[in-house]
């Protein structure tokens, strides 16, 4: 079929288990799929920081109204 596993991980200077979590994790997708995940991981991220700038901006608000209170 092709390479082993531990040749394959001996390759690329990883361990057998990162290849087989890799496995695990994008075995059953194409490059299509795999993009798309990027992008989805992407903009996670990015609406992620987006509300944790609106938390702390949020937060600044309230404990300046709690002090002219």
């Amino acid at each position: 079929m092709g390479v082993s596993i531990p040749e394959l991980a001996r390759e690329h200077n990883v361990s057998t288990a990162a290849i087989y979590q890799l496995r695990a994790k994008y075995g059953g997708m194409d490059a299509s799929m795999m993009k798309r995940l990027k992008e989805l991981e992407a903009e996670n991220a990015r609406l992620k920081k987006m509300y944790a700038e609106d938390r702390i901006i949020a937060e600044i608000r309230m404990e300046a109204l709690e002090g002219k209170l």
